[in-house]
């Protein structure tokens, strides 16, 4: 039998007040007709793209491009904006000649998402026409393509091939509400880019945004007269469906089980449309998706009619399980989506008609008094609950159920902090001033970064030797750190490695680190499955056990099979195969040596503590883990190899996680005496013979 609900209650604002007796049903009202899948899916892709909000716009928007050097769109959901304005674009010629219609997305998946559909929509072939590249992943032809979907971070790095970007002739910021770091680097590049080059013209779109900030920061006009303006507005309306908002009331304890009861309750009680249940990460996606198929099994064998097709839906998942989101179900099956907050803007899943918002998202914070970035679990803005409940209106009217309280939307913030002022700069300032901006404390910021954030990056570029004691980039190697797509410490690891003797064997682990989720944990088979990468674990740490991996990989002939019975991603490895191949030919193109260690394992872990050095930490005789730099408890992840053996006395990690604990991730055990010889300007040798932090200085 399903599982008994809880008496969890829901109210909606405006009928009575909150604490009656009676369990208000989640369908109080009727809402509207059985949901459609596409409304218009018998129609032509002509007639389809002329059925949405966007169209009716399409001469105005050509007309501001043609006015404006920046032109700020705000639409809302639905309305077609991402498809359709690069399309109008291509059709007025703007990309004649040669010139290429750029579209950034803050994320990979948007980026393909969208690229296939409006690949799709002109009958062309993906790559050739309308193309996307993204980090280690280009489907775009030079010479054919003229619509080119593109992460806002592979933008920046155009730049520093083509810093005025010349071949492009438009360029749309889509998501711009997103606010992540590369989005708001581009915003400011842009604008310098723009005073140099009067005829590139710029979009910038999003679904809720500031427009007037936004307007402020891009118009170049210096005047009090508004017909010199060079930025233009405009609203288009989505095509939306009222929303109906009900909130728990009292708190939720545990948000998890919540989400759980509540998808039960829609699915036994409401009438036909697809659930989509946000939350904040893998783990908390793959718990509730396997509770969901536990209760499912347990409905269908007690005859339910109506049958639940649960997906899952973060960042991590291979392409293909992604794309299942999307696919059509049966009239007789109730699809239900899990999702991170991916599902709150970048990409749109038709035929959803309930939301459940657990009012959380995982977020990267960057606190510069201990140089430790995080992945922290926290509320919600107001915008993004917005965002969440709009995704219930997409095909007819909708429910959005809110795990908390009323009172307690109102105390969340109004927008989520840009990721510019809580993450860490190094990788930021590095590109900056490998584009010829020495002076980041001048850069034009749209949200500028804290003082002490930035101090604390130029202080690790120093420590690893990308920039000088006057804050300059070093040449070679602060330059060459700049072209790696990675973070500096990957890439002052990389560099390193034909010194080391173990370019080869490097090359694989940072390959391997890439990639999210190469052990796979089935719910139903967890103990078989760690039993099988057991077979892969070394004493050293997460670090070689990841080369083991690849290695056993392509010794079994890079067979799906044996990944299959060994509970390793197979998509994920073979993708770590392409990376490995494109760091191998950056360290040719830099002519670092291809070396290998031979098995020695020891030249392996020295190589990794020359790029990680700084993320250091001792054991401490509580058991948990001390950072060197600021006495910060740290535990070893459960994920680790690490986790339950005994605990190595010092390790270096790539990562720290908090969760209900700071955890490290991808750790590895290390000699003391390496962090002194190998960082001696960041560490000393104390007096009474344990290790202490030299605090690096820019002068």
């Amino acid at each position: 039998m399903a599982a008994p609900l809880s008496t969890m209650k829901f109210w909606k604002p405006g009928c009575e007040a909150p604490g009656v007796s009676e369990e208000r049903e989640l369908s109080s009202e009727a809402s509207g007709s059985p949901v459609i899948f596409n409304p218009h899916t018998s129609l032509s892709i002509e007639k389809q793209r002329q059925k949405l909000p966007v169209f009716k716009h399409r001469n105005n928007i050509l007309y501001l491009v043609e006015s404006y050097q920046t032109v700020i769109i705000v639409g809302e959901t639905g309305c077609g904006k991402s498809t359709q304005i690069p399309q109008y674009l291509l059709e007025a010629g703007w990309a004649a000649e040669g010139k290429v219609i750029g579209v950034t997305q803050p994320r990979r998946v948007a980026a393909i998402s969208v690229a296939t559909r409006v690949a799709e929509e002109r009958g062309a072939l993906l790559g050739h026409e309308v193309g996307y590249t993204i980090r280690f992943d280009d489907r775009s032809d030079p010479q054919a393509t003229r619509i080119k979907f593109l992460t806002d971070g592979m933008l920046v790095r155009e730049m520093m091939a083509d810093p005025l970007l010349k071949k492009y002739s438009v360029l749309m910021l889509d998501e711009a509400h997103e606010r992540t770091l590369y989005t708001d680097i581009a915003i400011g590049l842009l604008k310098k880019i723009q005073k140099k080059r009067r005829d590139l013209r710029l979009i910038v779109a999003s679904a809720t945004l500031d427009a007037k900030k936004f307007h402020d920061f891009f118009n170049l006009n210096e005047s009090a007269d508004p017909n010199k303006d060079t930025c233009g507005i405009l609203t288009v309306e989505g095509r939306t469906h009222p929303v109906d908002v009900f909130y728990t009331v009292s708190p939720v304890p545990d948000y998890v089980k919540a989400t759980v009861e509540t998808v039960m309750k829609i699915h036994e009680t409401e009438e036909d449309g697809d659930v989509l249940a946000f939350l904040t990460g893998q783990d908390e996606v793959e718990k509730v998706v396997s509770l969901l198929q536990e209760q499912a099994r347990s409905l269908s064998r007690h005859g339910m009619k109506k049958h639940l097709r649960v997906l899952p839906m973060y960042s991590g998942l291979p392409y293909a399980d992604q794309m299942k989101v999307f696919e059509r179900v049966p009239h007789s099956v109730r699809k239900v989506v899990v999702a991170t907050n991916i599902a709150e803007t970048s990409i749109t899943i038709n035929g959803v008609v309930f939301v459940i918002d657990c009012a959380f998202v995982k977020l990267r914070a960057y606190n510069p008094h201990n140089a430790l970035e995080s992945l922290v679990v926290t509320p919600i803005s107001k915008a993004s609950a917005s965002q969440r409940a709009g995704r219930a209106g997409r095909n007819r009217p909708g429910k959005c159920f809110r795990l908390y309280t009323e009172e307690d939307f109102e105390k969340l913030p109004p927008s989520t902090v840009p990721e510019m002022q809580r993450t860490n700069l190094a990788p930021v300032i590095l590109q900056l001033k490998a584009l010829g901006i020495d002076n980041v404390l001048r850069f034009s910021f749209l949200s500028p970064p804290p003082a002490q954030t930035m101090v604390q990056a130029l202080e690790l570029l120093y420590a690893l030797g990308g920039v000088d004691s006057y804050g300059r980039l070093t040449q070679p190697l602060g330059l060459r750190m700049a072209e790696f797509p990675l973070s500096p410490m990957f890439a002052k690891m990389l560099l390193e490695s034909g010194g080391c003797g173990c370019s080869k064997e490097i090359s694989t682990i940072a390959a391997m680190m890439q990639i999210q989720n190469v052990m796979v944990l089935p719910a139903n088979q967890k103990k078989a499955a760690a039993r099988e990468h057991r077979k892969f674990a070394v004493a050293e740490g997460d670090h070689l056990t990841m080369l083991n991996i690849y290695e056993a990989f392509l010794k079994h002939q890079k067979s799906s099979q044996w990944c299959h019975q060994h509970f390793l991603n197979y998509k994920g490895l073979l993708r770590a195969t392409t990376i490995r191949e494109q760091l191998r030919r950056l360290l040719t193109k830099f002519k670092v040596p291809w070396t290998s260690s031979e098995g020695d394992p020891d030249v392996i872990l020295r190589c990794i503590v020359l790029g990680f050095f700084a993320n250091a930490a001792r054991i401490h005789h509580s058991g948990s883990y001390r950072t060197l730099r600021d006495d910060r408890e740290l535990h070893i992840h459960p994920n680790s190899v690490l986790y339950g053996e005994k605990p190595p006395k010092w390790v270096i990690f790539n990562e720290v996680v908090q969760t209900s604990k700071y955890f490290m991730r991808d750790v590895t055990a290390v000699e003391s005496s390496w962090l002194v010889e190998l960082a001696p300007h960041f560490y000393k040798q104390a007096k009474h013979g344990s290790l202490a932090s030299k605090r690096s200085r820019v002068l």
